[in-house]
């Protein structure tokens, strides 16, 4: 199966056989094969938000993530002799996931070719769902150059993450999923990458009820849609927390179906998606990864768009690296300023740690971390340099605690808690 683009008019002929009742099949073959996950209310979500938010649990699916979708549907399109030739696919790891998953239950051979800096929870789960990983290159370019040669090596069938109508014919069917359980909807949001998801689902969800809104949410690291759709020359690069959605070379076809379908894309920048996945965890007890948290971060990123609207976001997927989850757990506490560091210049004599350390103690913060300075140059013979981490209520409780010590003497700095936690 060739790799090679369509033209533009052979893009939008593909785009026109995306249909709502093509995604209504596709529904029908994916029953019993793919959760049909909850849609459901999230007050706390909405608090913060001030849009009235329900939440497409799609981080429920066997493999964390909504692409199983469309990769099934996808496969349930070959032919008995592709079916034999076994398939290939590139992917940062929720699509490779789902090719794999779905592949295996099929007897399918799977071979995914992955960037070398896939996050290896999305690595070890591919594998394990029994297809063979090849780890090339830094960038899904040049993973794509390897699968490439691969395929005409082995003559595997190509199973493209999004620009491919069978694909999102089983992306789609999560709009419908989700208008059937929230009919009122008043806006759809959805995290963009390559613009598969967005595409079917927007198709689905304008077919059913015309008068609701589709917004696409990108990084700005990678926000080629945004590009296509206002007809704009965009650089993507970077590291993203957010790399599901960190795509270079969207779809020609998705193309073709947001600049018919789609409202509005929103640009959201990487501090905003670590909000958004820690608004996840703690609001909402769920665990969201970059991609699946952009809903959520064009939400906090704008508000004043969506105040007051019913708003349906899709958690798209969960598989997050829990080392990095951890972290930003951590940085959005310090962030809140319920975690503080600080250095302290003291003199170097004894009782003056046990007097800070009960300082803060007293004022009912918790000492996490302690490191003792007396070897810098720039702290004198006979003084020493504390640096202290501690956890607080609020941010005016740390206020008062750093407050109180300076009120003892002490001359107190603020650190970058997540340089100090590492």
């Amino acid at each position: 199966m060739s790799t090679t683009a369509p033209s533009k008019s052979e893009a939008a002929a593909l785009a026109a056989t995306l249909t709502l009742d093509s995604i209504r099949q596709a529904a029908e073959l994916l029953k019993d094969a793919v959760i049909e996950t909850p849609c459901l209310p999230a007050p706390r979500l909405s608090e913060l938000t001030g849009a009235e938010v329900f939440v497409k649990y799609e981080n429920m699916q066997v493999t964390g993530a909504f692409k199983e979708r469309g990769a099934l549907i996808k496969l349930l399109s070959l032919s008995a002799e592709e079916r034999a030739r076994g398939v290939i696919a590139v992917s940062a790891g929720n699509h490779a996931q789902g090719v794999a998953y779905h592949a295996s239950r099929l007897g399918i051979k799977a071979t995914i070719v992955m960037p070398a800096l896939t996050p290896f929870v999305k690595i070890s789960a591919t594998r394990g769902f029994g297809a063979e990983v090849v780890l090339v290159g830094d960038t899904l370019a040049e993973a794509k150059a390897e699968a490439d040669r691969l395929a005409e090596a082995h003559g595997y069938v190509w199973v493209h993450p999004y620009d491919d109508v069978e694909v999102m014919r089983g992306q789609g069917t999560i709009a419908l999923e989700m208008l059937k359980s929230q009919p009122n909807l008043d806006t759809l949001v959805v995290p963009v990458g390559g613009g598969g998801l967005i595409a079917g689902m927007a198709v689905a969800a304008k077919a059913l009820k015309p008068s609701i809104e589709v917004i696409g949410v990108e990084t700005v690291l990678y926000p080629g849609m945004w590009g296509a759709l206002h007809d704009k020359e965009v650089r993507c690069e970077g590291a993203t927390i957010a790399e599901g959605i960190a795509v270079r070379d969207i779809g020609l076809i998705t193309q073709e179906v947001v600049k018919a379908t789609v409202d509005e894309i929103i640009l959201v920048k990487e501090s905003t998606l670590e909000q958004a996945i820690n608004a996840y965890l703690t609001l909402q007890r769920t665990i969201a990864e970059g991609a699946g948290a952009a809903g959520l971060a064009a939400l906090l990123s704008e508000p004043e768009r969506f105040a007051g609207k019913r708003v349906g976001l899709v958690l798209c997927g969960g598989n997050i690296d829990p080392r990095l989850l951890s972290k930003i757990v951590v940085r959005e506490l310090a962030r809140d300023g319920k975690v503080v560091s600080i250095r302290i210049d003291t003199p170097d004599r004894p009782g003056v740690l046990g007097d800070i350390a009960m300082t803060i103690g007293d004022m009912q913060g918790n000492v996490v971390d302690v490191a003792h300075h007396r070897l810098f140059l720039n702290v004198p013979a006979k003084g020493a340099t504390l640096d202290v981490t501690f956890e607080a209520f609020t941010a005016q409780h740390g206020k008062d605690i750093v407050q109180a010590l300076r009120d003892k003497g002490y001359t107190v700095r603020h650190l970058d808690v997540a340089q100090t936690m590492a």
